[in-house]
């Protein structure tokens, strides 16, 4: 510069500023001291300020991408704890066997082979995923050349077996491959980018009473496997959700045989006599019964040369109520039949019978229909033999008889599902009819097992055969309960459906009016204060308080 600045003034240079060397050179330095110091502000902001998750997604973009899943309590149900991922570029090992050496004592679970593969590799690979901070930590004190780490979004559960079919699983990648993981992928992982959280609708304290009742059920029967649901008939909300047996999500490699199944949304059933509610209600909607209308029970139903029987026959002509009650096949049998193809089909479907239960699992079946739909057909479908359904189905069809006739598809979702259009499946009263009628079948029918002290319980037993090599066999039998509460006041009151399910009870007797009903009544009493529901009497007590006599549970066994 000073050779330039002497060159201007032997060349006899004018001397004006503007032209001197020296101001030149100044302006110059000027420039490039604002952009480096732009550059070091820039770094210095990035380093400091920027937010975490973007820095880490930047390098991995499989980091710090899934929210938290709470329940609608905001109680912890799955969350992620930051493991990490060792990458080694063996261009940049000096010593290969030493490395392998100091490595695999670092971290005893390292896998020679993988290691090995890698080091005598020619580019940047990773060994192992799901390294904690403390291995982390002892790798890094080794201060190998060519060793990195990339932060990993590892997904636990820290609440073990509890909800876990509910739940579901995310893999390593942040991506969610079932249950509510995968049903609300991309809005768990939307959460997680913003720092929040992602609420189901379900209710730990119910969820865990409902866990602990099937189990204790599954057991004392026998059963081999076993499905609880519990949801807000308005709304549609699942406050808790069952399947048994269960399995831990850490080891669900090691879990039993159909453990892992949702059976409360995949597994497909004959459910017996709970479909009693829906041909009865088919009939007092369409005006072709009443709760006075008479059917002749005093012998079999014949259609063609298929006998239909009543498993305790009262051998009698009966009200509809009675029949009801009785749970006979014969009476339901006959009005199916005087109802025809036509309207047995269109109150299914509106009742979700015939479809997929629209919640948002992905696991979600579609029932196993009948093709044709003759009176041999009508008269096994009011009696539920002849359709395999999934026990969601069953919930909200349930739903839909007891909260005014809407049928609101269930939701995992805190709220219901967003923008769903319920369809009337019958009218507001016959709804309060099939209240009422769920209510004295407790008091006085097949139920009497599932009330509860002044909670009003009303419901419907089920118990039917499973098809073995062709032939129904009475050793592989189903027996639930589709139960409300409570049952009275109007239509819009607040209420929630039970429905039980015990899967081949190996204990006598296998109808659902002993092996479901009681562990109805024992949810409902021990939920009803989480839930809000006040105890109370109704008019189906006596003035000393005592209960109506019941009948003996003598449900249809479809024979």
């Amino acid at each position: 510069m000073w050779r330039l600045e002497h060159g201007f003034e032997r060349a006899k240079a004018d001397a004006r500023p503007e032209e001197d060397t020296r101001v030149r050179i100044f302006l110059v330095l000027i420039v490039f001291s604002v952009v480096f110091g732009a550059l070091a502000l820039g770094a210095a902001h990035a380093a400091l300020l920027a937010d975490k998750g973007r820095l880490w997604a930047a390098a991995n973009p499989h980091a710090l991408v899934r929210g938290d899943l709470t329940d609608r309590n905001g109680e912890l149900l799955a969350t992620n704890i930051t493991h990490y991922g060792l990458y080694i570029d063996p261009a940049e090992i000096w010593d290969k066997r030493l490395a392998f050496t100091q490595l695999r004592r670092a971290i005893p679970r390292l896998p020679a082979k993988r290691l090995n593969k890698v080091l005598d590799g020619d580019r940047r690979l990773i060994v192992l995923t799901g390294l904690t901070p403390s291995e982390r930590e002892a790798v890094h004190a080794l201060a190998l050349g060519g060793v990195s780490f990339e932060p990993e979004d590892r997904r636990v559960y820290p609440l073990g077996t509890s909800a876990v079919h509910l739940i579901g699983d995310a893999d390593t990648g942040g991506q969610g491959v079932a249950g509510a993981e995968l049903a609300f992928n991309e809005e768990v992982r939307a959460a997680g980018q913003r720092g929040e959280s992602f609420p189901l609708s379900i209710d730990l304290r119910v969820q865990g009473v409902l866990e602990n009742e099937l189990a204790r059920a599954a057991t004392e029967t026998g059963s081999k496997g076993a499905v609880g649901i519990i949801a807000d008939v308005q709304t549609g909300e699942v406050l808790g959700m069952a399947s048994w047996p269960t399995f831990n999500p850490a080891e669900r490699a090691r879990a039993p045989q159909g453990a892992t199944l949702n059976r409360a949304v995949s597994g497909h059933y004959e459910m017996g006599s709970v479909f009693k509610s829906f041909t009865v209600a088919a009939g007092i909607d369409t005006g072709r019964a009443d709760m006075n209308t008479l059917f002749d029970a005093s012998q079999a139903f014949q259609i063609g040369t298929r006998k239909i029987k009543d498993f305790h026959a009262q051998n009698r002509v009966m009200t509809l109520e009675e029949v009801y009650l009785h749970s006979s096949n014969i009476g339901t049998s006959q009005l199916a039949v005087e109802m025809g193809p036509d309207v047995m089909r269109t109150y299914f479907t509106n009742l979700g019978l015939l479809a997929a239960a629209p919640i948002e699992l992905k696991e979600s079946a579609r029932p196993v229909v009948p093709r044709k739909w003759d009176n041999s057909t009508l008269a096994s479908l009011s009696f539920g033999y002849g359709i395999m359904a999934t026990p969601a189905q069953v919930s909200a069809a349930m739903g839909a008889l007891t909260n005014g006739g809407r049928y609101i598809p269930l939701s995992l979702r805190k709220g219901g599902a967003p923008g769903a259009r319920p369809r009337q499946a019958v009218s507001e009263q016959t709804s309060l009819t099939m209240l009422d009628l769920l209510r004295r079948n407790v008091v006085r029918g097949s139920g009497g097992l599932a009330d509860a002290p002044g909670l009003r319980v009303g419901g419907k037993t089920g118990s039917a055969n499973k098809l073995v090599n062709g032939r129904y066999d009475p050793s592989h039998a189903v027996g639930s309960f589709a139960a409300v509460f409570p049952a009275d006041g109007p239509v819009n009151a607040k209420r929630y459906s039970i429905l039980i399910l015990m899967d081949e009870p190996s204990q006598y007797p296998k109808t659902g009016g002993y092996v479901a009903a009681p562990a109805v009544g024992r949810i409902a009493d021990r939920v009803a204060g989480f839930l809000g529901v006040e105890r109370r009497a109704d008019r189906y007590r006596t003035a000393t308080g005592e209960k109506v006599p019941a009948f003996q549970d003598i449900e249809g066994d479809g024979r």
